[in-house]
């Protein structure tokens, strides 16, 4: 299970895979549940849950409760051309399962551990080497 998490001030963000106990942990968690960070490595701080997707892509919605994978009728637009036309969409419930490869997260409460350690910085030849294959 991927677990990304990002900080408010900085707008940065990183992601580390958890596996075995550590994931475990995060089962039966919803959307908006403040875990600790000393769970995923993270310790002093304080992690709050905003979304995630499961296996096949399908993002987990705050309103629906479980697990469940389900189709909601969505406004797409309030105004303009597409004003009242509606969309269907495929989500899964706001509980965090074992189908669950994402987890979204976002920094509540700083730890001891400065900031900057949290973010590694990506090497300028990674970047350079991504770039010139475009």
């Amino acid at each position: 299970m991927k677990i990304v998490y990002s900080d408010p001030k900085t707008g940065k963000s990183a992601q580390l895979v958890v596996e075995g106990d550590k994931a475990v942990v995060l089962l039966n968690s919803k959307i908006n549940d403040v875990i600790d960070g000393d769970l995923i490595g993270l310790p002093g701080y304080k992690l709050k849950i905003t979304g995630g997707s499961d296996d096949s892509g399908f993002p987990l919605m705050k309103g629906i409760g479980g697990a469940i994978k389900t189709s909601v009728l969505r406004k797409v637009a309030t105004s303009g051309r597409k004003n009242g036309m509606h969309e269907r969409l495929t989500v899964r419930g706001s509980t965090i399962s074992s189908d669950t490869v994402q987890v979204n997260t976002m920094i509540v409460e700083y730890g001891s551990k400065p900031v900057s350690e949290l973010f590694p910085e990506k090497k300028k030849e990674e970047t350079a080497g991504k770039e010139a294959a475009k």
